[in-house]
């Protein structure tokens, strides 16, 4: 008889990994077998695009500059010379693409891809251009900030997670992401700048990693802290699958980098104003900055803290201009999908319209300027002057609302006077209804109530409110009236009482302090 020692059969692996998962609270659905797969295809209605019909923007790829710029416009204000540059090697690159699309062969020739830096002050486009153009082309664009990255990828995101994410755009159709567009924001902040320390190692080791990316790697498509990634290709392997391709190659990934540089034109302008000839001996105070971005050289931005090698990938360089106020009035004015026609589409939600008059359009776009924060400073001061309205007029029975100087000025004070002129026409009826009270009031007791304009609005306010009628309001705060305004006449021989706003709040306050005077009135 063989002695039991409790020993448990060694279980395997995927058995350690669901318990692995139990305890962290989470769940995993085993892969489908070939054939599970191939019948859930079967039924789950038609079938995915073919690679013809995927890669068909890239195939068909056949615009020229003028028309990209042409497009642009639609949507930019100003930019002119960005747009120009932009839609020059935008073309050049696809054009690229297309040919080693259409042969193969020619993926093996050297190619210096079409990389890009912009550079400009923030809320002038940058992060619009190159969504209008990947929209145009119709390939994924996914857009990050340089500052969440770290060398490792350990502490903040490793920067492959950008290619990762650009397969996510693309609904996970590696073939067409490898042909996508990473736009990375924010490009400055990662300058390596000098310190007591030494070189910012983190900054530097970011740039060098992102070296690798934007020549040409195999990225992969799980990160190493992705565990069920990682897993899920071990068990695939354990059951003669396997090893999947598991990357995406970035040779035709477009990368676009920007920022605002605000110390770089400071660092130029010393450079070419400490030089007698040229440029520098025409200068004039008050140069704009981009006048002096546009002169930025190889030397600038390696002083500005980017190594050699990083800059070399970034062969096209790009200059956006600030934006003055004529600038953002057009933008509201004529570009397309606009902020002023997202809140004129917020409006139309309430089945209200939103007109601005000229002078009105100004002073927004006067006040935006000064935010300093160029198209964005246009959201923060149409929400300043539009909040109130948006959350009061869609519960009055308004159509319209016309905005004008003096509303851009006194937003509070347009919107009183609006709710004060929209209780003059919307209550007609409860306003009939406490002439009618003050009537029967006069023909029972003898006595006369004169309402004040703001004690009818107050009370129509708060039958509007309640949901009441006069009748029930007056009855219910106004009931010691006969009482206390017979006494009154008979102290004072009075036959007529005013009713303030302040006595409609307080009826029994007012009431009492004016019988005390009565009385004291009577006594003398």
């Amino acid at each position: 008889m063989t002695e039991d020692h409790g020993e448990k059969e060694p279980r395997g692996l995927e058995e350690q990994f669901k318990d692995m998962l139990k305890k962290a609270n989470l769940s995993f659905v085993m892969p489908r077998t070939a054939d599970e797969q191939d019948v859930q295809d079967m039924q789950s209605g038609p079938e995915p695009p073919s690679r013809e019909e995927r890669l068909k923007p890239i195939r068909e790829f056949a615009l020229k500059p003028r028309d990209i710029k042409d497009y642009l416009d639609r949507f930019v204000i100003r930019q002119d010379e960005a747009k120009k540059v932009l839609s020059v090697a935008i073309c050049d690159h696809y054009n690229h693409v297309r040919r080693c699309v259409e042969d193969p062969s020619l993926q093996e020739r050297d190619y210096t891809k079409h990389n890009i830096v912009l550079l400009g002050p923030t809320g002038v486009g940058k992060t619009y251009l190159m969504r209008c153009v990947a929209k145009l082309i119709g390939v994924p664009f996914v857009k990050a900030d340089a500052t969440k990255f770290s060398e490792t990828g350990y502490v903040g995101h490793d920067v492959e997670d950008l290619v990762r994410d650009l397969v996510k755009a693309a609904d996970d159709d590696v073939e067409l992401a490898q042909y996508g567009i990473i736009y990375l924001d924010e490009i400055d902040k990662i300058a390596a700048s000098s310190n007591a320390g030494g070189k910012d190692v983190s900054g530097r080791g970011v740039q060098i990693n992102l070296l690798k990316l934007m020549e040409e790697t195999d990225a992969s498509l799980f990160s190493q802290t992705d565990l069920i990634g990682q897993m899920q290709a071990i068990m695939e392997m354990q059951r003669g699958k396997g090893v999947q391709a598991r990357t995406i190659n970035t040779r035709h990934i477009l990368f676009i980098v920007s920022g605002a540089f605000d110390k770089l034109s400071d660092q130029i302008k010393q450079r070419v104003e400490s030089s007698s000839i040229g440029f520098a001996s025409k200068q004039k105070s008050g140069h704009q900055d981009s006048e002096y971005l546009r002169l930025v050289e190889t030397r600038d931005l390696i002083d500005y803290g980017f190594e050699p090698e990083f800059v070399g990938r970034l062969p096209v360089r790009v200059v956006c201009d600030a934006l003055d106020a004529s600038d953002l009035k057009k933008i509201m004015l004529h570009s397309e999908g606009s902020v002023l026609a997202q809140y004129r589409d917020d409006f139309k939600g309430y089945d209200m319209s939103l007109d601005l008059t000229g002078d009105a359009v100004s002073a927004i776009a006067e006040r935006a300027h000064r935010e300093g924060t160029g198209a964005r400073g246009l959201m923060t001061v149409l929400e300043k002057v539009l909040r109130e309205f948006k959350f009061e007029l869609p519960s009055m029975e308004t159509s319209s609302l016309r905005v004008d100087r003096e509303t851009v000025e006194d937003p509070s004070g347009k919107l009183a006077e609006l709710l004060s002129s929209e209780d003059e026409v919307g209550h007609d009826e409860l306003r009939q209804e406490l002439k009618e009270f003050v009537t029967r009031f006069h023909q029972e007791h003898g006595l006369k109530l004169v309402f004040a304009k703001d004690a009818v609005i107050e009370v129509v306010k708060a039958c509007a409110k309640e949901g009441c009628s006069v009748a029930e309001y007056c009855e219910h705060n106004f009931h010691d009236f006969e009482y206390g305004f017979n006494l009154i006449a008979r102290n004072t021989g009075r036959a007529s009482f005013r009713i303030t706003r302040k006595f409609v709040l307080d009826p029994g306050k007012e009431l009492a302090t004016r019988i005390a005077r009565s009385c004291a009135g009577k006594s003398k």
